[in-house]
C-alpha cells in the first residue's frame, strides 16, 4: 500500500435495494482507515457516498469530499469530513477527484457513478493517465458492464487493451490484494477537451 495514498471512490447517492451494499460501503470505509488510505469522493452525505465517508471518519481515517456548489446548496454536502471542497461545477469536481487520486474504485451506483467510471476509462484509453481502475463487482453488480465492454471489444470498436484497463474484484479483500501489487505511475496529463 506504500504507493497508494489516496483512492477515489465513485458510488451511489442512494443506498440501493440490497442492504449488503451498505455493509460493503462500511467495510470499504473501515479498510481505507486501517490502511491509512485517504478517501477522495463526491462530498455527499446521502446514500452509499455518506455511508463510506462516515465509516472512514469513524475509524479515524481521512476523507476529502469534492462537491459542486449547487449540490452543497441543497444541503447534500457532508458536514463532517477532513475537508469539503466546494467547486463551481461537475467538470471541476471530476477533474479534482482525478488529480487528487492514485487509483479509482467504482462501487454500485447509478448513472452518475457510471459516467465517472466511463470518463476515467476514456482518459486512460486516450493516454491521459495510467492509474489503476477497479469496479467492485459486489454480488455481480457490474457484470452487465463487463459483458458490454467485452462486446465492444469483440465488435472491434475498441482494442483488447480496453478490457484490460479495468479490474473486477468481487470483495473488499480481493480489491486490496490487487491494490497492494498495483504499480502507480504518474499522471500522463489531462485535457479539458475530454
Amino acid at each position: 500500500m506504500a504507493n497508494i495514498s489516496s483512492i477515489c471512490v465513485y458510488c451511489g447517492s442512494r443506498v440501493g435495494d440490497d442492504p449488503s451494499y451498505q455493509t460493503l460501503a462500511q467495510e470499504l470505509g473501515r479498510r481505507f482507515a486501517e490502511q491509512q488510505v485517504r478517501l477522495i469522493y463526491g462530498g455527499g452525505q446521502v446514500g452509499l457516498m455518506g455511508i463510506i465517508a462516515d465509516a472512514v471518519m469513524h475509524a479515524g481515517g481521512e476523507v476529502v469530499g469534492i462537491i459542486p456548489g449547487f449540490l452543497d446548496d441543497r444541503e447534500v454536502g457532508h458536514g463532517n469530513l477532513t475537508e469539503l471542497k466546494v467547486v463551481p461545477d461537475m467538470h471541476t469536481r471530476k477533474r479534482l477527484m482525478f488529480e487528487m487520486s492514485d487509483a479509482f474504485v467504482a462501487m454500485p451506483g447509478g448513472i452518475g457513478t457510471l459516467d465517472e467510471l466511463m470518463e476515467i476509462m476514456t482518459w486512460r484509453q486516450l493516454s491521459q493517465h495510467e492509474k489503476p481502475i477497479y469496479a467492485l463487482d459486489h454480488a455481480g453488480y457490474w457484470r452487465p458492464l463487463k459483458y458490454l465492454i467485452d462486446h465492444i471489444v469483440a465488435s472491434e470498436f475498441a482494442g483488447s487493451e480496453t478490457s484490460e484497463m479495468i479490474q473486477w474484484p468481487t470483495t473488499v479483500e480481493e480489491l486490496f490484494a490487487m491494490i497492494a501489487v498495483a504499480p502507480i505511475p504518474g499522471s500522463v496529463g489531462h485535457s479539458e477537451r475530454l
